[in-house]
């Protein structure tokens, strides 16, 4: 198969230039518009049933008559706040403790009573199609929802909304109690994450789920951000593009689709995806913050412990510009959020659809796995789960879930709530050639290195000629040793590098380890080349 191969992992520099950039105070105006009217309102997502964060700056607000005085009365607490010359108010609440349940009454020429509050911990549950799979749709559905009672979870849907102009400053939706009746059509990941929080924390747990299937990451910045890193980058933030060899392997990827395709039928088993053919970069519409205008801009105000992130096949196409996109993206949402750098966890691509066949394959999928893991580095307080074993026959929405919502919780429980546990599967963490071996190293081992099987599987080895063989490899310690007869003088190590790798390499605590490379070779979807 012919490919177009590009050069070096950094990232241009006028591309970190605009990291810094973005931040200019003037992208961060907040439109109100016109919102003079008669009686005093509150946002769709301040309303009964809603869960407030506990222990932190929670902000009540609103609109009415420009000049009006409000008082919100919660908890014991008075403010009096008057509305600006546009008819906005804004109330600070001193901290409010979690577990409490209270009501809240907002006055101006009327007054609004918002009942059933509860105070506990608030999680944004974000992203596209995976993350907005609904709980009907999980393995062992009926299951689960029939034993979803738990009124001290509250849901809380933003509509899907797409808005090319500017940002909204509502969006509609309204909190729900968790129970068998409410939960089937919310976010399975976000309610398997935030039902795991809810048993170990004992609090109660708000879920603000916002994603939409098919959406790339672009839609969800704020264009003035991501237009200034785009003008920044100028041509490296554009993967290259030749249209003979795109045909060429569009159509291969059509041969062994339809192998694929014809094989599943016969086995009753899910049938794959059909692959797209790619397209000039230079020819797509790039992102105009559509979902970010709806769906993230009106709950900028509304105070979470943090943000979970299910979300990238969509960004196949630029993986490399993703490594820039996602940082930019978190950066973006924490300084509108204004709470500092608030924990953000992100689920990593599973495996997708044709299982490996070669030791290294090309693979886009794996380029933005990459990005995601590199993410941990670029941008504090960041997480990664690892989900490279979830998916049944390379299923692009997998039903299984449930290690989804688990794994994203052991993250959070440790990370930001201070369990002492095991949160993550194995990370690459050094190299060392010893002659014609190679010895990996790894943080976050656990209880220990093991292989789901009986023999270690998922690495490759290649010398300076850039050949990847098929490698033997043994674990010592917190190390993997891994060689080739083939290559006598290794110089580079990948595992689970296919968009569906075989690969089995996890801690004994069952989580599996982060593909990775040690090298710096040519990607397929680097800018520039």
């Amino acid at each position: 198969m012919k490919t177009k191969h590009q050069n070096n992992m950094k990232t241009p520099s006028r591309v970190s230039t605009a990291l810094t950039l973005f931040s200019i105070a003037a992208i961060l105006a907040w439109p109100i518009g016109s919102l003079v009217q008669a009686d005093v309102t509150l946002p769709s997502i301040i309303s009964d049933h809603m869960v407030l964060q506990g222990d932190a700056k929670v902000a009540i607000w609103g609109w009415a008559t420009p000049g009006e005085k409000v008082t919100v009365k919660i908890a014991g607490q008075v403010h009096t706040v008057q509305a600006d010359t546009r008819g906005a108010w804004l109330a600070n609440l001193k901290k409010l403790k979690t577990g409490a349940k209270l009501e809240m009454t907002v006055t101006g020429t009327n007054t609004i009573t918002v009942k059933d509050i509860l105070v506990g911990e608030v999680w944004l549950c974000t992203g596209q199609s995976n993350m907005e799979r609904p709980m009907s749709s999980v393995r062992d559905a009926a299951r689960e929802i029939s034993d979803a009672n738990y009124p001290e979870i509250r849901l809380f849907t933003v509509p899907r909304t797409r808005v090319m102009s500017a940002p909204m400053e509502t969006c509609g939706g309204k909190w729900v109690v968790c129970a068998p009746d409410s939960v089937p059509s919310f976010s399975a990941v976000g309610f398997l994450f935030g039902r795991e929080l809810h048993k170990d924390l004992k609090s109660p747990i708000g879920l603000i789920h916002s994603a939409v299937g098919g959406t790339e990451i672009e839609l969800w910045i704020d264009y003035r951000v991501y237009k200034a890193a785009v003008d920044a980058a100028g041509e490296a933030a554009w993967p290259p593009y030749d249209p003979q060899i795109a045909e060429a392997n569009h159509q291969e990827a059509l041969r062994n689709w339809a192998v694929a395709f014809e094989k599943a039928k016969a086995l009753g088993t899910h049938e794959p995806d059909k692959p797209r053919k790619a397209v000039d970069p230079k020819s797509r519409k790039r992102g105009q913050a559509d979902y970010y205008n709806s769906m993230i801009h009106p709950i900028t105000r509304y105070a979470i412990r943090g943000a979970i992130w299910y979300q990238g096949e969509w960004n196949t196409w630029n993986a490399y510009w993703y490594r820039t996109l996602l940082p930019l993206m978190i950066k973006d949402w924490r300084f509108r959020w204004g709470q500092g750098d608030f924990p953000f966890g992100i689920v990593q691509l599973a495996n997708h659809g044709d299982i490996q066949t070669q030791p290294v394959e090309l693979s886009s999928e794996a380029e933005v796995r990459e990005a995601q893991l590199l993410t941990l580095k670029r941008s504090p307080n960041t997480g990664l789960a690892v989900i490279i074993d979830t998916s049944e026959n390379g299923n692009l929405h997998p039903t299984n879930k449930q290690d989804v919502g688990h794994r994203l919780a052991l993250w959070a429980l440790a990370k930001v709530y201070g369990r002492e546990i095991v949160y993550s599967g194995p990370v690459f963490d050094t190299m060392k050639i010893e002659k014609e071996k190679v010895r990996l190293c790894f943080k976050q081992t656990g209880g220990g290195l093991t292989a789901k099987g009986d023999t270690l599987t998922g690495f490759a080895i290649a010398g300076a000629d850039k050949v990847f063989h098929a490698a033997e490899a043994t674990i010592d310690g917190v190390c993997v040793i891994v060689h080739s007869s083939s290559v006598a003088k290794p110089v580079a190590v990948r595992y689970g590098w296919a968009n569906n790798p075989v690969c089995n390499l996890y801690n004994k605590e069952g989580l599996p380890a982060s593909p990775f490379r040690t090298d710096d070779w040519p990607g397929i979807t680097q800018p520039g080349q």
